[in-house]
């Protein structure tokens, strides 16, 4: 299948459970997540880049320094994200557009923010050098993402649970993220474990700096 048949599926997928997606999540959402979200984005200043934005889950733990420029590929999912921006009194700039062709010039974003992001898009390294392209020389990239284990046996289970999660919702759940965000280029500054053993991690990337 062609990248921009791929594309459209996922589109069509998110476009279909924009009005569900919050529910879905909700559970784990309190759990998990919404620690991490605070933890990643409660300290960040300048323009930022919030790719994938989905239905605005990040939107709440913004400080007031920040200038968010958010996108998505689904026009229900961004939709959703404008409903909770105006209700939390929130300026952000939205537009509809793909992650793996991203409609900027390079070099401006001071930082570009992702939440399960690469999980989704049908070409993830392709994703990875357009942030690359656009944050500044001094930039920081930050990701939070599932990636599959290296525990044989939580591996195991991903694989087979793989193909319901990218039939019905979208997303893969077996991805080698690390390895994806190195194929495009990008150095790994922090690799933090989250949550669940290895599965949950937060990204800290940094073209221009000494990583490892």
């Amino acid at each position: 299948m062609s990248k921009s048949k791929n594309t459209a599926n996922v589109r069509r997928k998110y476009d279909r459970i924009a009005n569900y997606y919050d529910f879905f999540e909700n559970e784990v959402e309190k759990r998990l997540f919404r620690k991490f979200r605070r933890g990643m984005l409660g300290s960040l200043s300048g323009k930022i880049l919030e790719i994938g934005v989905g239905t605005g889950k990040n939107f709440p733990y913004y400080n007031k320094k920040a200038k968010v420029t958010a996108i998505d590929i689904s026009p229900n999912m961004l939709e959703r994200a404008k409903i909770r921006a105006k209700d939390l009194g929130l300026e952000v700039r939205f537009y509809l557009m793909d992650a793996q062709n991203l409609d900027f010039p390079d070099n401006q974003f001071d930082h570009i923010v992702a939440t399960f992001l690469l999980c989704s898009v049908p070409d993830p390294v392709e994703t990875v050098k357009e942030m690359k392209r656009v944050l500044k020389y001094d930039g920081r990239i930050l990701l939070i993402e599932h990636v599959l284990s290296k525990n044989k046996l939580i591996a195991l289970l991903e694989h087979i649970h793989n193909p319901f999660t990218r039939a019905f919702f979208g997303f893969n759940i077996n991805r080698d993220t690390k390895s994806n965000i190195r194929k495009a280029g990008v150095k790994i500054q922090k690799d933090e474990n989250l949550a669940f053993f290895d599965v949950f991690r937060k990204f800290t990337c940094a073209e221009n700096r000494n990583c490892s």
